[in-house]
């Protein structure tokens, strides 16, 4: 049993918590929650990163696009799940199974895309770029999606109240978080690699010009 004074804690954190959670205050602590875990994946992996090449320093400022990246994903998340809750009213299994598999196939796909698309964006990349990047990586990222998501949103749907759904989606997905982090950034180095050296090509050396147009070339340049 809680001590009078334990009880009286208790009372205040709850009437502490609860604004967070009610209004307009439910958006901007979902949106908040959403950049903050993804920041914080980001962390994570690139202190793994550090670990593998002490060398390397930490990129504060791909930690912020990741934050920022998560702050837009927030109100995404805020208003699907409202919306998902007005259609599939209920906490039948049948329903919970129908919701699951909407957000699976309508939720998972369009937010990878933000994803990649709002990274590429604040890192330089034109949208082709973002793109094609999305395309490369979505279906590995599609099925660990299937692999972990379905259970972790049955869980969601059936036992939370709608207002937790996004704060519980984003502090369960830390581990998430840093993999999608580790997905965005793992070939970096090696497309920049593949930019600088196709920049240094000679064109005089290009393998793809035929013979005779190299000959014609250096006949020129010694008239």
């Amino acid at each position: 049993m809680l001590s009078q004074g334990g009880k009286e804690f208790m009372v205040r954190i709850r009437f502490f918590w609860r604004p967070l959670f009610q209004g307009r205050n439910l958006l901007l602590t979902n949106t908040l929650s959403a950049g903050g875990m993804l920041g914080l994946g980001d962390i994570l992996q690139q202190s793994w990163e550090n670990r593998k090449k002490p060398e390397k320093v930490h990129n504060w400022k791909r930690t912020g696009h990741m934050f920022l990246v998560g702050c837009s994903l927030g109100p995404l998340m805020h208003y699907w799940y409202g919306w998902l809750d007005r259609v599939y009213a209920g906490h039948a299994l049948k329903t919970v199974g129908k919701k699951v598999l909407v957000d699976q196939l309508v939720a998972s796909p369009t937010m990878a895309l933000w994803y990649f698309v709002g990274m590429d964006v604040m890192e330089g990349h034109t949208l082709p770029e973002a793109w094609e990047e999305f395309k490369d990586k979505f279906w590995e990222l599609y099925k660990a999606d299937w692999c972990i998501w379905p259970a972790a949103q049955m869980i969601n749907f059936y036992f939370l109240s709608p207002k937790f759904r996004v704060l519980y989606m984003n502090f369960i997905t830390l581990g998430w978080d840093t993999y999608l982090s580790y997905l965005k950034h793992r070939d970096d180095s090696h497309h920049i690699t593949e930019i600088s050296d196709s920049s240094d090509v000679d064109p005089q050396q290009d393998p793809s010009k035929p013979l005779e147009e190299k000959a014609s070339e250096l006949q020129c340049q010694s008239c």
